[in-house]
């Protein structure tokens, strides 16, 4: 709007002092579209078409209004739409035509000069039409490259606020199956040997004792592990945690249980062709201690479980198979935990299989397939 007024103030005495104010009111007429080129040029490009199509029918002279042309030109290629791009274009080309024949018709120039003169003229208007909607194009072409860019980097942001959030759920998910794992076998050792002993306080006192110090081992490794792994949510820099176990630390997990007075045979058979991979033995060892846990929790108190190893060809057989003698089984809880189904997602990862239920004759049977990785 600032730059229409100091134009408006600049060619208006010109008009004034020469007592010729119309072509004042026609060079305003120019000029004041200009205030919105920007915001919406399309409007302003029609606003101008229409005053040089008057001036044009009335046979007015060129004023210094006409220099708001070259400007509507570039501001609609710039911030307007194309079809209002392309109209101008073709307005300015054609208009360029129309204003040398205009001239020339009213000179006495004829003949080859004439047509010499005007083709010249008619050249130098398409050229500032074409240099001014050339530059108008080139800044609209830059203006949609700097908002694809700005468009890019928002959506770049939202995913990776998305995939943020996603490794963040993947991560709770992974803890609370640990937690799963950690609290279900601690307790399960806890309240079976806090029966026995309360069985046992009468008439064997040192069994008693054997119970109760094996309740507080168990409470403290549970309570270290707890510790741990919380340790690791509150951690804001990578620090050295205790590794994760493995198919060798299995002989340290069967005599815990052992100790909790549950008879585990255990054995292995067949040479693995390759190693595993350090989470497909997390996954297998999880398996053995969530099948033993729910050994002790449902089989009764006198059932005993057997869990082999069996290298094959393709991958790892897992098998835990109780007797179920005793006491009945007291039921799962539905949805009480990850468990079993939590083991058969892990497994799930490595492109194994897992199933598990009841054995003929008694018992239950867990069984797990985790192919080796592809070399």
């Amino acid at each position: 709007m600032t730059a229409t007024c100091l134009l408006i103030l600049l060619f208006g005495p010109v008009y004034l002092v020469a007592d010729r104010p119309w072509l004042f009111l026609l060079s305003c007429s120019l000029l004041f579209p200009l205030a919105w080129r920007r915001t919406r040029p399309a409007v302003a490009a029609g606003v101008v078409i229409l005053v040089c199509l008057i001036q044009w029918a009335v046979g007015a002279e060129p004023v210094a209004g006409q220099i708001a042309v070259p400007l509507v030109i570039y501001a609609t290629a710039a911030y307007g739409p194309a079809w209002a791009s392309r109209t101008v274009l073709l307005a300015g080309l054609v208009g360029g035509v129309m204003l040398t024949t205009r001239l020339f018709s009213t000179t006495a120039e004829s003949g080859i000069l004439g047509l010499t003169i005007g083709a010249l003229y008619t050249v130098l208007i398409w050229m500032l039409v074409l240099v001014s909607w050339t530059l108008g194009d080139l800044t609209r072409v830059r203006r949609l490259q700097l908002q694809a860019l700005e468009d890019r980097t928002r959506r770049l942001e939202v995913e990776q606020m998305q995939e943020r959030k996603l490794a963040a759920a993947d991560e709770r998910s992974h803890i609370a199956r640990e937690m799963h794992d950690i609290v279900a076998h601690s307790l399960s050792v806890i309240i079976t040997q806090a029966d026995g002993a309360r069985y046992a306080a009468a008439a064997q006192p040192e069994l008693a004792t054997e119970a109760l110090a094996t309740i507080a081992a168990t409470g403290r490794d549970s309570l270290g592990e707890m510790r741990r792994l919380l340790g690791v949510l509150r951690s804001d820099e990578d620090s050295p945690t205790r590794p994760q176990p493995r198919l060798s630390d299995l002989d340290e997990l069967l005599l815990g249980f052992r100790a909790a007075t549950l008879q585990v045979a255990f054995e292995q058979t067949g040479v693995p062709r390759r190693a595993l991979p350090a989470g497909a033995e997390l996954t297998a060892y999880r398996i053995i201690q969530e099948a033993l846990t729910n050994v002790m929790k449902h089989a009764g108190p006198k059932a005993t479980a057997a869990v082999t190893l069996t290298w094959q060809a393709r991958g790892l057989q897992v098998d835990i198979i109780d007797d179920g003698r005793g006491a009945a089984a007291d039921p799962p809880t539905a949805g009480g935990g990850n468990g079993l189904p939590g083991m058969g997602e892990r497994v799930s990862l490595y492109d194994g299989s897992l199933t598990a239920g009841p054995v003929q004759g008694g018992g239950f049977r867990v069984s797990a397939f985790i192919p080796y990785s592809e070399a």
